[in-house]
């Protein structure tokens, strides 16, 4: 009896369990719906972005504009995005996978590497990692970020590299691919333009007034802030998808394991009714 009294409280436990992860799925998949609409609605806008700092460099002489200026990297920095809590799957593994392959090789190439960690989970794993230099870290960032969220960070890594205290500046990141898919990357922010990017046909024609170098002068920092916002929104709807499946799948587990105790169950309380009936039986021929 003392096994199906220790089985019926594992069942209660675990349905309990499925309940919590239940709940929270439902919370995810609500946060992954409105994260992904906003990464999807931007994603255009981020690409014309890229495209209108490829366009400018190449109709400019873009070397007299700090923010284009390319340099022997000899200190990179780097925007390292992650969750504040855990129960999300791959996610923050996959992150912090990428950015130990890159630590590992700036120390390599004596590239002396600064970091600004956005999220609890990055900045806890930065503490333990030596040679790292941490300038910054942010917990509990908003899923829409405003420009005022955003502007502490953009103004200090525009300041570093203008200051040249940062020859680079990469931004490591969740790509969100579809709800299923996302995939752990990293961008290269400044200098701008930095990758060339496939120009559509139209921009290719496109005429810049009053003159280009106007155009690149007062739109350079706002497209690289786009580039910026883009990266946190992909990384929002990663997260948010990465645990509506999480959740799941610990919602499945919970409920083959309550079918299996269940079945455990029923079968030591079978055996212990089969047991009672052959000891009444015994004694009832004893009697006899």
């Amino acid at each position: 009896m003392a096994n199906t009294i220790t089985l019926k409280r594992r069942i209660g436990s675990v349905k309990n369990t499925r309940q919590i992860t239940k709940a929270m799925e439902l919370v995810a998949a609500s946060k992954m719906r409105r994260a992904q609409e906003s990464a999807l609605r931007t994603r255009d806008y981020y690409d014309l972005a890229s495209q209108i700092l490829t366009r400018l460099r190449q109709l400019t002489d873009v070397n007299k504009h700090p923010l284009y200026a390319r340099r022997t990297v000899k200190t990179r920095l780097i925007v390292f995005i992650t969750s504040d809590r855990g129960l999300a799957g791959a996610y923050n593994s996959n992150l912090l996978r990428l950015l130990t392959v890159e630590l590992t090789k700036d120390r390599d190439q004596g590239v002396q590497t600064q970091v600004v960690a956005v999220g609890r989970q990055g900045s806890k794993f930065l503490a333990r990692f030596k040679g790292v230099e941490v300038i910054a870290a942010y917990h509990n960032f908003p899923d829409h970020p405003t420009p005022n969220d955003m502007a502490p960070i953009l103004s200090t890594v525009m300041a570093k590299f203008l200051a040249k205290e940062a020859d680079a500046v990469d931004v490591i990141f969740t790509h969100y691919q579809s709800s299923l898919t996302q995939v752990a990357s990293m961008q290269r922010l400044l200098p701008a333009a930095f990758t060339e990017v496939e120009l559509t046909q139209d921009l290719d024609q496109a005429v810049f007034e009053p003159s280009p170098e106007e155009v690149l002068n007062s739109v350079t920092k706002r497209l690289i802030e786009a580039q910026m916002n883009q990266a946190f929104l992909e990384s929002f709807a990663s997260e948010h998808s990465m645990r509506m499946l999480a959740m799941k799948s610990a919602t499945d587990n919970a409920t083959d394991l309550i079918d299996d105790l269940t079945l455990e169950f029923n079968t030591a309380r079978q055996a212990a009714i089969t047991q009672e009936l052959a000891e009444i039986t015994g004694g009832a021929e004893a009697i006899k």
